[in-house]
């Protein structure tokens, strides 16, 4: 496995490479099982893995935690290792933002971003955005792998490939989730041994919404309010807990088939996202 910090680093390697078929998995380190699931994807379609670690400034608000957030290259380096990674691009910041996170062009992908997650973190979006755009246009791979427990930013990132005629295939690949439902995080790592008990409460609350729409049940509003009023109840601080057209997070109308369970919540310090498909 190699590792480069430089982008003239990786330009030597995708050169090197231009005939093999390349598969990129975007990462802020901290790895867990999740993010290997997604290599271990990667290495089943392409012929060379990249994996890239870099926790993403623009992404983070002036109150977020981009200072604290977890750093473990050392331990993701043997982990990737062991995933059989081909390549590891982790740069600093002013590597990737030659002018400093305030004078970069940013991508913003409308509408999208500016919903759910977006309105309760401003910028964020195009934090994400900006940065998988400069990964993409580096290593120039045929898939790009991408979890679905961050649903939101997976269409995101969909539509701005769509919109820029980008040549890469975006892959969503299932979330991992620990035997209780609680679906894998690096932020679970913030939990208290209390909070971690409560916390599976949201994917018992998304496969409730499930089961009850499978059942019949098409007051959506109405399922929304009982479950923001569970959350409450149950510890958390709700930031939305919604049912949506799976396609583009509209409201979903009596004719929609598949629809998508999300929730955000914070749980003392640690913000918690989650979501559930729903094919009627």
């Amino acid at each position: 496995m190699k590792i480069v910090n430089k982008i003239s680093e990786l330009q030597a390697c995708m050169k090197e490479w231009r005939d093999l078929s390349v598969a990129l998995v975007p990462t802020m380190g901290n790895l867990h099982a999740g993010h290997i699931s997604l290599v271990n994807h990667a290495r089943r379609l392409a012929e060379r893995v990249v994996v890239s670690i870099f926790v993403n400034p623009l992404q983070f608000g002036a109150s977020e935690d981009y200072a604290t957030y977890p750093r473990t290259f050392e331990q993701d380096e043997k982990t990737l290792a062991a995933a059989d990674t081909d390549l590891v691009f982790a740069p600093l910041p002013e590597e990737i933002y030659l002018r400093g996170r305030g004078s970069v062009t940013v991508v913003t992908v409308p509408d999208l971003s500016d919903i759910l997650c977006g309105a309760a973190r401003p910028g964020h979006f195009a934090g994400v955005a900006t940065i998988v755009t400069i990964l993409l246009n580096l290593v120039r791979p045929r898939w790009a792998i991408f979890g679905e427990k961050d649903f939101q930013q997976l269409l995101i990132i969909r539509r701005l490939v769509e919109d820029l005629h980008l040549a890469v295939e975006v892959i969503g690949h299932p979330t991992v989730r620990e035997p209780d439902g609680l679906a894998l995080s690096s932020r679970n790592s913030y939990l208290t041994a209390g909070q971690r008990h409560q916390a599976p409460i949201l994917y018992q609350m998304l496969t409730t919404t499930r089961d009850q729409i499978y059942a019949g049940s098409r007051d959506y509003p109405k399922l929304e309010d009982e479950r923001n009023w569970e959350l409450i109840l149950s510890g958390f601080e709700p930031e939305y807990y919604t049912i949506r057209r799976a396609a583009d997070l509209a409201l979903p109308q009596p004719e929609d088939r598949n629809l998508v369970i999300l929730v955000a919540a914070r749980l003392g310090r640690t913000r918690m996202i989650d979501n559930l498909a729903v094919t009627l």
